[in-house]
């Protein structure tokens, strides 16, 4: 209410309040007190002039025009709302279609709105009143259609920018269906533009109903609103000019009212409005890269404690030179009880490997692989209840930021009950008193009242925690953590990853963990797996990472971390060169411009990624080998003289 307040601050916010709401308040009362006298008729005083007894003169059966003014208010505001009304309601059904409907429907959806939308408005006004034909209420329904592509479009954006937060995706991994996401997750975060726009549109109603019954399409008689009343005063605009000066003047009055309303609240809440150039940005893709890694397994049968398995994943996107594959046959097992690091730098495919094993890549990606199993469920197979109900129970992602992981609109209980209400059948006081089981679980103080706040109550730790315990609601076999240390300090990343770790242990949940950070990796996980340019290039034990890594990336990474025994004189670690672009990938070993070891056949032939006898795996012609020091040497005088 507070953000409302600040509409009524300004002097504009003020002045059009009280405008918008005098014109509806003498909507209301207008009819109930002056019809008679707006209807009577004085044949001895037609077209009379104005005069103390009548205002703004009489019209060609003497009645008083003024009077009528103030009674007409009624009907303008009606089908001016109605009209709004129905552009709202169509321009939310087509903009909230291609979010329901899929990537093929969708783009059909689209391509009808951005059609329609190139078409002034009043143009589609006027073509739709000669279908519907004359009368209020075929204006009505043209107005409110001819409204519709422009609602539809900012729709389309909002929803857009909404869908790619990380509480949305919560929600999908939780298996919540589409219609329940848009009506509890998306529509509650985009009403105040909406219901912004939809002021300013009622003022663009009310001008085109004016419009329309001016020009004889609208209101017939005996009916009469502002717009008729202005036809039929400019019939004797010479014999008295007030007859079409009172009604304009009401029109332009209310019309100002109701769009300059619409800009103060807008300027209020800090909301853009309908305008080309003023709708949000539509959301893109996440930040980083697709993640993906490629691997060769051992066995064509995964062991039967295998809780997840990855075979030839491959996630592309279209390009304008053909599909760009950021993730580039990733191969990959996480059995239960086990922890599964994923490092590399930004672009390395970390990520987008996660997202399509969590079913949350977007279009226009494309995932295929020879197999995506969870619990031995497939999960390239067509989107059923029964797998929603799989994901959402035995699957749990903890995002990386905590703050866009939950719907700042909801208290932090009814978001975590949501799941146990979706998928085991509880009611609502049960599902509550699970949730605050689990955020006692995820220790959490004070869980019965921590449940009742919203999201920003929370500190970045608390909510971070709370993602654990949403993923806990149900019992989950597999947890999916993307960088879930990130912009916490260094206490609160301590407990995060002891919360993940002692979970692990207690119930024998596999985790996959991805992060930058390789000592974090080390400290948490029992194997790691090393992803450059959209491939895995090394599989190692992480108690092997620093001392044992056999790839020349794995241990610039490590290399690149300072530690106690850091020499402070000499420059830090770098890996020179920039990350390979996924639209762009080299012919042969990816690493090799930024390689100390690399020969003219790593240029050539990409190595493929094979098993020692000990089961570590290593994607390089050259692993193992030792990397002279007079290259390091040389390196280093490199970074100084930069």
């Amino acid at each position: 209410m507070g953000r409302w307040r600040n509409v009524l601050r300004t002097p504009l916010g003020l002045t059009a309040t009280v405008f918008t709401v005098g014109v509806l308040a003498l909507a209301v009362v207008a009819p109930i007190l002056w019809t008679d006298e707006a209807n009577a008729v004085d044949t001895s005083n037609i077209l009379a002039s104005p005069s103390a007894e009548h205002w703004a003169g009489t019209d060609n059966l003497g009645r008083d025009i003024f009077y009528r003014v103030l009674v007409a208010t009624r009907l303008t505001v009606r089908l001016a709302l109605s009209a709004t009304a129905l552009a709202v309601v169509v321009g939310l059904l087509i903009g909230t279609a291609s979010f329901l409907l899929g990537r093929r429907a969708g783009r059909v959806v689209n391509a009808g709105v951005n059609i329609a939308v190139a078409f002034p408005g009043l143009l589609l006004a006027l073509f739709f009143a000669v279908i519907f034909g004359v009368g209020a209420t075929g204006a009505v329904l043209a107005i409110g259609l001819a409204g519709a592509p422009a609602f539809a479009r900012l729709t389309q954006t909002l929803v857009a920018s909404v869908a790619a937060r990380d509480y949305v995706a919560a929600a999908q991994v939780a298996g919540v269906g589409r219609v329940r996401i848009l009506l509890r997750h998306v529509l509650p975060n985009i009403s105040e533009p909406l219901v912004v726009n939809a002021t300013i549109g009622a003022g663009g109603a009310l001008l085109s109903f004016a419009g329309l019954s001016f020009l004889g399409l609208g209101v017939q008689q005996p009916a009469y609103d502002w717009g008729r009343l202005l036809y039929d005063g400019i019939q004797a605009i010479y014999v008295n000019p007030a007859a079409a000066l009172a009604p304009g003047a009401a029109v332009l009055v209310a019309g100002l009212a109701f769009n300059l309303f619409g800009e103060s609240v807008a300027k209020g809440l800090g909301v853009q409005t309908i305008g080309v150039q003023s709708l949000p940005e539509t959301a893109t893709d996440r930040g980083e890269a697709p993640d993906v890694a490629h691997q060769t397994s051992a066995t064509d049968s995964a062991p039967t404690d295998t809780v997840l398995d990855v075979r030839d994943l491959v996630v592309s996107f279209p390009g304008p030179d053909g599909p760009i594959r950021p993730v580039r046959g990733v191969s990959f097992s996480v059995r239960r009880g086990e922890a599964v690091g994923v490092v590399g730098e930004s672009g390395s495919g970390k990520s987008l490997t996660a997202l399509a094993v969590t079913r949350l890549v977007g279009d226009p990606g494309r995932v295929d692989a020879e197999r995506l199993e969870l619990l031995g469920a497939d999960l390239l197979a067509e989107d059923t209840k029964a797998q929603r109900h799989l994901l959402g129970t035995s699957l749990a992602m903890v995002f990386q930021d905590p703050m866009t992981s939950f719907n700042p609109t909801q208290r932090i209980g009814g978001q975590l009950a949501e799941v146990a209400r979706h998928h085991q059948g509880m009611n609502r006081k049960e599902a509550l008193a699970r949730a605050v089981d689990r955020l006692d679980a995820v220790r959490i103080d004070q869980p019965e009242q921590r449940a009742h706040q919203y999201p920003h109550e929370f500190s970045g730790g608390m909510r971070q925690r709370a993602m654990v315990g949403m993923g806990l609601m149900g019992e989950p076999a597999l947890i999916v953590a993307d960088e879930p240390t990130t912009a916490l300090d260094v206490t609160v990343q301590q407990q995060v990853l002891d919360l993940l770790k002692a979970i692990r242990e207690e119930d024998g949940v596999a985790l996959v963990l991805i992060s930058h950070d390789v000592t974090v990796v080390a400290e948490v996980c029992n194997r790691v797996l090393v992803m450059y340019a959209g491939r895995i290039v090394e599989d190692l034990p992480a108690a092997d990472l620093a001392t044992g890594a056999r790839h020349p990336y794995t241990r610039a990474l490590v290399a690149a971390v300072p530690d106690m025994d850091t020499d402070l004189d000499r420059p830090l670690a770098v890996i020179p060169g920039r990350p390979v672009d996924p639209a762009d990938v080299p012919v042969g070993c990816a690493y090799a411009a930024r390689c100390p070891l690399a020969s003219a056949r790593c240029r050539e032939e990409d190595p493929p990624l094979e098993s020692d006898s000990l089961g570590r795996r290593v994607a390089c012609w050259h692993a193992g080998e030792p990397i002279a020091l007079e290259i390091e040497d040389r390196e280093l005088e490199d970074v100084k003289a930069r």
